[in-house]
């Protein structure tokens, strides 16, 4: 039975009452420029073989996904129609939406979708290596019918499929035998969303122009979507103070400047949007290194840094400290009941590097660690200077090492040439998705961004994570994850700090741009100017 349709059916009728009374209220304008303030500027354009933040952000405007997703995480229909699972969860049925063109005028086929999974999905993008490991055969009896093939249940399937994590992307552009990793294609992608990409001036401006042949007429209603790329944080608050921008997202202006403007007549604060994506701050530990092989190494770093004092002196409150990889916020698989490995003890950390065989020698040292530090926001470079003043407390000397996003990509990712990173990485709505990519043996891949770059390999931690891929009872799928945070907390490979609460800023008149999980990663198709 394909309860998805009974369901959608029911919702269409709530969703026409709702329309009527934001009808009542407002009807969406069409026209006009929404200028965005960003930065960094990204490495590339396509999301499907790049998780980065700003990749997302940009690249999920071109591209529509599958499906798209409420607030509660509910699957809604997008380049998908409707969808049937198998009683065994072994067989998904996908109807694809009929007479949807590339923006090049090519016809999208359920060939696009077979060719992202098998190709790109499944082998270059970081967590869908783990999402779609378990697909044996992706059929194609039609154009707009796919059937996945599964050799075990896969639960997070079905969370997976937003465009930005699981991107379709056009097979008659990239499957012409060119390196994908190095395919013209990511810097001029052609999708199927509501904005067709025209031009990127490196330093200065993305600009995308709306579809005129959007399969969801009338939208989009923006004529056009302008990414201005502006390096300052305070330039980029001014650019907001003074109409120059329409909007930021992901805390783009300075932590100290966000409730300010916030305040001002014409701007507005939105926090939410970002539950999909369930951003976390952390340290990336190189476990091959040869102090950092040691969990004793590892604990002690953990125990030095006051995870409260770098939430409210650095992020200025927004953030939430963790007790391990698994975020509060996800209350369907957190526990707190794990060995403690976060409370601040500087004592407990020195001890722990004696322990080691790491005595403090001459200047009150014991070794020298590097840490990485990408400007992404202006929060970066005071976490680090906090971070080399916690570790230098324990006798830990830490180099800061500043680079930008592209160089961290190849230094930490392809290269392997780090110590220590400080990275955001997203739990994603299921621990599966997003968090499991950093524990798991089979994701140290090289060259791979935003892997199990620390090298960790744990049985223990293989078996806990290996059977909740596929475990479709709720409570022995928890107990599994209960597990994992245990050994997380006991191996510490890696350095778990906050969850980040980010802030969207934007001018009043930009109407509809946070609409579900999705948030600022959604589409825009809905998003007009007020008049």
């Amino acid at each position: 039975m394909n309860t998805h349709l009974t369901r959608r059916a029911t919702m269409a009728g709530l969703a026409l009452t709702t329309f009527g009374s934001m009808t009542a209220r407002a009807e969406p304008v069409k026209g006009g420029v929404l200028n965005v303030a960003l930065f960094p500027e990204p490495p590339m354009a396509v999301s499907a073989f790049n998780s980065s933040t700003y990749v997302g952000l940009i690249s999920t405007k071109v591209f529509d996904g599958l499906v798209t997703y409420t607030y509660e995480m509910k699957p809604e229909p997008l380049l998908a129609t409707s969808w049937e699972i198998a009683p065994d969860g072994l067989t998904y049925t996908f109807k694809l939406r009929p007479n949807v063109k590339w923006h090049d005028g090519k016809p999208f086929t359920s060939a696009d979708v077979k060719y992202s999974l098998e190709k790109v999905w499944s082998k270059m993008h970081p967590r869908g290596r783990t999402t779609y490991q378990n697909v044996t055969s992706v059929e194609t009896p039609d154009d707009t019918t796919v059937i996945l093939k599964l050799s075990k249940p896969t639960p997070i399937l079905m969370k997976s499929l937003s465009s930005y994590e699981s991107q379709v992307i056009p097979k008659h552009i990239f499957d012409d035998g060119t390196d994908l990793a190095k395919h013209p294609g990511m810097n001029a992608p052609i999708g199927t969303g509501p904005f067709v990409f025209k031009e990127w001036k490196k330093g200065e401006y993305i600009l995308m122009e709306r579809n005129p042949n959007y399969w969801d007429q009338p939208k989009p209603y923006l004529d056009k979507i302008v990414w201005k790329i502006i390096p300052d944080a305070a330039a980029r608050a001014a650019a907001l103070e003074t109409g120059e921008a329409d909007f930021t997202a992901f805390s783009a202006v300075s932590i100290s400047d966000i409730k300010r403007l916030a305040s001002l007549p014409k701007l507005a604060a939105e926090t939410k949007g970002y539950e999909y994506l369930a951003p976390l701050f952390l340290l990336e530990l190189n476990n091959r290194n040869e102090y950092l092989a040691k969990v004793e190494v590892r604990q002690a770093i953990s125990h030095a840094i006051d995870r409260k004092f770098l939430i409210d002196n650095v992020w200025e409150g927004y953030g939430t400290a963790l007790t391990g990889p698994i975020p509060p916020t996800n209350v369907e698989y957190y526990t707190k009941d794990v060995p403690d490995s976060v409370s601040y003890d500087p004592k407990k950390a020195a001890e722990l590097l004696d322990k080691a065989g790491y005595k403090v020698g001459a200047g009150g040292k014991r070794f020298k660690l590097r840490l990485e530090v990408v400007a992404v926001s202006d929060t970066m470079a005071p976490s680090g200077e906090y971070i080399k003043q916690a570790l230098g407390k324990v006798g830990i000397d830490v180099e800061l090492r500043n680079i930008d996003l592209g160089g961290f990509i190849k230094r930490v990712y392809s290269d392997y040439d780090f110590d220590m990173t400080m990275n955001v990485i997203y739990a994603m709505p299921d621990p599966t998705i997003g968090v499991q990519r950093l524990y798991w043996s089979q994701n140290i891949k090289k060259g791979v961004p935003f892997a199990n770059v620390s090298g960790y390999s744990n049985p223990d931690m293989d078996k806990a994570l290996e059977g909740a891929q596929t475990e479709n009872d709720p409570a022995k799928r928890k107990a599994m994850f209960v597990e994992m945070q245990k050994i997380a907390a006991r191996d510490v490979p890696l350095t778990d700090l906050f969850y980040i609460k980010y802030v969207t800023l934007h001018n009043k008149r930009v109407m509809e741009h946070t609409t579900g999980a999705e948030g600022t990663y959604a589409n825009f198709a809905k998003v007009y100017l007020a008049k």
